[in-house]
């Protein structure tokens, strides 16, 4: 077998290899052997079938099978061995003669490979990056505490509506008399809440109903869009955009939310027994958590501008033909079917972008031995799954349930290809941050909103 590499550019070259007889036949003749024993053929016992007539059955698709695994051995290990560096997996060349398996006893195959390019990354303390830290407001903490304790409040019965009420009743759509129209719309038990009634004239029609009362106002004046008057007369949002005129509401309920007792039974539910045991202790602890929430905001803030910085900063050329083929060759659309020129043109500038920062990063990486342990990919796991709980208000799940569900997590190979990726992407956010000098800026939740916003109109 022979195998030589054809330089076409800095970022492509096509794979040339030759396969003798010598290479595939030994191969093929232990197959039909094989193939001999366990066959099984009308009019003859079995592992006794002639081999002349098993090859001439099976022969060509066995030289054909066994043909393609060398090839595939071999270029595996010519790329290993001799560490290029590709971009995607090798494509049959354009140039690839035909190959005949009736008649040639040698078979030449190219391959075509993008290579990777050449990039220098430097960082250094003339680098200056911004890292935007949220501030902690009062009105923040206190709007944390309340969705904090807001799962363990109760509903309680009211025997008059206030203005945070929650009614329930029936409705009926009402003619220019008042009068009950018979085609006309009809909603039981709907439910409306109070608080969010835009209007004022309509809310006091509301506000200081009893039970078994009717109220007669205009639900499209009170509500403040058609998702509203769809949920609460039970119609389409196309028949909601379509309602007018005057309902008539008989009240049957009157509820209203009440918040938790701060109180230990509710400190030990919310962060586990004896962990916190005062209304100080809470709001430390609220803070803290929303302090962490709010880092991992900034953290994925620098990440951006990171990226960002770098990628403007490393000029790089990647084989882009090369790559459509092969985006082309690997990906499919939402039915199965192979994406066509016009969606690979569509799909290839976000796809470059991302190529290029993982060339970045992944010189980075090489440059500055950064590596992971198994006990980084652990730990990434764990603060994804503690993130996970956050996100569903459970804020007290032990540290050994945790470490428990990330383990649990890890088991699954895709996902723990993902934690690793995670982890990584950290090690070097960490490195860039050490390398450069960073700018600290404090802003509110208002202008770190708007950086995101302003990055959007950008694009």
């Amino acid at each position: 077998m022979n195998i030589e590499k054809e330089q076409i550019d800095d970022l492509n070259a096509v794979v040339h290899i030759t396969v003798e007889k010598d290479d595939y036949e030994p191969r093929v003749e232990k197959v039909l052997k094989d193939y001999r024993k366990k066959i099984n053929m009308p009019g003859f016992r079995p592992g006794k079938v002639p081999a002349s007539l098993v090859k001439k059955l099976y022969g060509k698709a066995i030289l054909v099978d066994e043909v393609n695994k060398l090839i595939s051995e071999n270029l595996s290990k010519y790329i290993s061995e001799n560490e290029l560096n590709i971009l995607g997996e090798p494509l049959p060349s354009e140039k690839q003669q035909t190959i005949d398996f009736d008649q040639d006893e040698q078979f030449k195959f190219s391959f075509d490979l993008g290579l990777t390019p050449e990039v220098e990354v430097k960082l250094s303390k003339r680098e200056k990056l911004p890292y935007y830290q949220i501030e902690i407001t009062d009105d923040m903490v206190e709007g944390q505490k309340k969705n904090v304790t807001s799962r363990f409040g109760t509903t309680e019965k009211r025997d008059e509506a206030g203005e945070e009420s929650l009614l329930k009743g029936d409705f009926v759509q009402l003619d220019q008399n008042n009068e009950e129209m018979e085609d006309g719309i009809k909603a039981e038990d709907a439910v409306m809440s109070i608080s969010i009634i835009k209007n004022d004239k309509e809310k006091k029609k509301i506000v200081g109903a009893k039970v078994g009362d009717e109220i007669v106002f205009e639900p499209k004046k009170a509500f403040p869009n058609d998702t509203e008057i769809s949920y609460l007369l039970k119609i389409s949002k196309e028949e909601a955009a379509e309602v007018k005129g005057k309902f008539k509401f008989k009240v049957k309920e009157i509820t209203e939310y009440v918040d938790p007792e701060l109180n230990q039974e509710l400190f030990d539910k919310i962060f586990g027994p004896g962990k916190v045991t005062n209304e100080e202790e809470f709001t430390a602890q609220v803070k803290k958590d929303l302090e962490d929430s709010l880092l991992m905001e900034s953290e994925y803030k620098f990440s951006m501008d990171a990226r960002e910085k770098l990628m403007n900063k490393v000029d790089i050329k990647l084989p882009e033909e090369f790559l459509k083929r092969w985006l082309k060759a690997n990906n499919q659309n939402k039915e199965g079917q192979q994406l066509t020129d016009e969606q690979i043109e569509n799909e290839t500038p976000r796809f470059f972008e991302d190529l290029k920062w993982q060339i970045i990063r992944n010189q980075l990486i090489r440059e500055n031995d950064i590596k992971i342990e198994q006990q980084d990919v652990l730990d990434f796991a764990k603060k994804s799954a503690k993130l996970q709980f956050m996100q569903y208000g459970l804020n007290n799940i032990p540290d050994e349930h945790i470490e428990s569900y990330a383990m649990d997590m890890l088991k699954n190979e895709e996902q723990q290809r993902s934690m690793a990726e995670g982890a990584i992407n950290d090690k070097v956010m960490n490195f860039i941050k050490e390398a450069v000098k960073t700018d600290t800026k404090e802003v509110s939740r208002e202008e770190f909103n708007k950086l995101f916003e302003e990055k959007e109109k950008k694009k």
